[in-house]
């Protein structure tokens, strides 16, 4: 059984910072892509950022210059650093990963954080 586990969510104003972490659990072969995906009241899913075992790196336009993920592979850990944040960042995130299992790969999603932002 794989499990997503998030912390780190929470109040913040408007220009301060926060830091995301997620951490998988369970039986996998290794973690493909590790992230995070932000779903604001009303809208649909969206990518924040993903980083892949080979360290490729996207981020969404709306955050990029304000947030930074990282990995630990050893842990099987990542973290998401937000600064500067704004109102509209507020939004549930959800961590994200694609695992393989050797013969296939399945994709997983942690139970959501929310980001709150005051502005």
């Amino acid at each position: 059984q794989v499990q997503l586990v998030e912390s780190g969510g929470g109040l913040v104003q408007a220009g301060g910072s926060l830091r995301l972490s997620c951490a998988a659990s369970g039986t996998f072969l290794a973690i493909l892509t590790m992230g995070w995906y932000r779903e604001a009241a009303g809208k649909q899913r969206e990518l924040v950022a993903t980083i892949t075992h080979s360290n490729r790196i996207t981020y969404a336009d709306s955050v990029k210059g304000r947030v930074t993920i990282s990995r630990d592979i050893n842990k099987d850990t990542a973290s998401l650093q937000m600064n500067s944040l704004k109102a509209e960042d507020t939004a549930v995130y959800y961590c994200y990963a694609r695992l393989d299992h050797e013969v296939y790969y399945e994709d997983y999603w942690g139970q959501g954080t929310q980001v709150t932002v005051s502005s």
